[in-house]
């Protein structure tokens, strides 16, 4: 029978479906439990992705929360296609099925690094400068994916939040893909967040003369205590969860020299402090 490998990418985020599915059907973890005959143990380490999850395990919750097509045939065939290492979800991913993804690994990570060549960490972006960016979305989509980053930004300011590292070159910062003003107020939020002990921003200088991996483009790695790493890849009409050990290492290695070539802590905050400064010379 088909079983997901817990810890997986696929299996985390099987798991987050369930709970969240769950959650929005205002049913406790004691009453689906009673419903399906487990223990609501089994359901906890269920919904966590802490134990493999069968077709039969996701048909029996479906039946208990009473999920009907087509939300319960998409669920059994995630079940089914499991195992997959490096998991591609082609298409342009949906609004809710990447919020519950990213915001279940954000939740659940110990250290979250990402590596930023085009933008400020979608984590780390205002409201504003994340419209700008999503400007040529409709409407509804683009409004929808800004609540999704406001939601994201929580994981950082929650007591238990994970360690947060960015990694940023240098024109990131100094690219007005906004109005100034909202430039201004980008750039302030970045030496805000940048003061929580958890989290730690470093620009790498643009005119070094020398490739590294960054130029390559962005990715996330996940780190977690009580599963193996994993990177996530987003491109214009794909996600991509990488978690093979030998492509894991790969990024790991990358980051290394990355940090290398990157400002202190400190030196960023100089630096971006000086690009306000400029900035509002001009308004």
């Amino acid at each position: 029978m088909a079983r997901s490998t817990a810890g997986s990418p696929k299996a985390r985020t099987l798991a987050a479906e369930l709970r969240k599915l769950r959650e929005d059907s205002k049913v406790g973890v004691r009453e689906l439990a009673r419903r399906i005959g487990k223990s609501h143990g089994w359901v906890n380490r269920t919904e966590s992705g802490a134990r493999s999850i069968t077709v039969d395990d996701v048909t029996r919750i479906l039946t208990g929360l009473e999920i009907s097509s087509p939300e319960r045939e998409r669920l059994v065939e995630m079940a089914r296609a499991v195992d997959e290492p490096n998991w591609l979800r082609p298409g342009i991913p949906g609004v809710r099925e990447e919020l519950v993804t990213l915001i279940e690994y954000e939740r659940t990570a110990t250290s979250i690094i990402e590596a930023a060549p085009l933008l400020i960490p979608g984590i780390l972006q205002t409201t504003d400068y994340a419209r700008a960016v999503m400007a040529g979305l409709p409407v509804s989509e683009r409004e929808a994916k800004i609540g999704m980053r406001a939601a994201r930004r929580d994981v950082l300011t929650r007591r238990t939040g994970p360690a947060f590292e960015a990694l940023i070159l240098e024109h990131v910062v100094l690219d007005p893909v906004c109005a100034p003003e909202h430039h201004g107020d980008q750039l302030r939020h970045l030496l805000r967040m940048g003061e929580l002990p958890n989290v730690t921003i470093r620009v790498i200088p643009s005119h070094r003369h020398a490739w590294i991996p960054l130029y390559a483009g962005h990715f996330i790695m996940f780190e977690f205590g009580d599963a193996s790493p994993i990177v996530h890849l987003e491109t214009l009409a794909s996600g991509v969860f990488l978690s093979s050990p030998g492509v894991v290492n790969t990024y790991a290695e990358a980051l290394g020299t990355v940090r290398q070539a990157a400002m202190a802590a400190e030196e960023t905050a100089d630096f971006i402090a000086t690009c306000i400064d400029k900035i509002e010379e001009t308004l």
